[in-house]
């Protein structure tokens, strides 16, 4: 019982810490920050999208935060929203040992500003959102998509991207290149059966007899 005890003491300390922390932040940052919230032992500040690479700079500089390493840039599709897509930055203090998640929301023609003075490494995260989202990124050295190729169309990770893409690939054997071509499914990839693999086999497993004998 005493383990469970310290447990739960350890799990309070942590949630207050958090707690001080948020309210650290929106007194600091009252212009940047919109709402925090702390939830699953994880904080969450939610801002304003103008503001993100002062506000990512105070975060790494300001001596009861220094959040000194991003550990991730992604983005949520919500295509049923004005606001289309949530960023996310994911930052750890190891001085603190805390960690934050910064978001905020982006309308699907707006650009974001990007954060690489700030922090280098987000470089190939903002390429991967780029290139999976279609979010730009103002300010980026050398925006490019980094995981698909340059003759990819559209963004893998948006909910409206049908999962077998526009286009496939092929070896032309004439042209010595490889050439992109609209994706072609035969009727027989359009037909299911329905049914699990021990449904749909056609041998018999040992102990199948057993089964028949009751």
């Amino acid at each position: 019982m005493t383990d469970d005890l310290q447990t739960d003491a350890r799990q309070d300390a942590r949630l207050d810490a958090l707690a001080e922390l948020a309210a650290h932040i929106e007194a600091r940052r009252p212009d940047d920050v919109i709402s925090t919230e702390i939830a699953f032992g994880e904080l969450t500040v939610n801002v304003t999208l103008s503001g993100i690479e002062d506000f990512v700079a105070f975060l790494k500089e300001d001596p009861n935060c220094m959040f000194s390493s991003l550990t991730d840039i992604t983005a949520v599709d919500h295509p049923e929203r004005a606001k289309r897509f949530d960023m996310v930055w994911q930052f750890l203090s190891m001085y603190r040992n805390q960690r934050i998640r910064v978001k905020a929301e982006v309308r699907i023609d707006e650009m974001v500003p990007s954060i690489t003075e700030v922090h280098k490494c987000a470089n190939w995260f903002e390429r991967e959102v780029f290139d999976m989202f279609g979010v730009l990124f103002s300010g980026h050295p050398d925006l490019r998509r980094l995981l698909t190729d340059y003759g990819f169309r559209g963004h893998p990770l948006r909910k409206d991207f049908p999962t077998t893409g526009y286009v496939e690939v092929r070896w032309d054997e004439v042209q010595k290149r490889v050439v992109y071509e609209p994706v072609k499914l035969v009727q027989e990839f359009r037909q299911f059966d329905f049914l699990s693999p021990w449904e749909g086999a056609k041998y018999i497993l040992p102990g199948d007899e057993k089964a028949g004998a009751k």
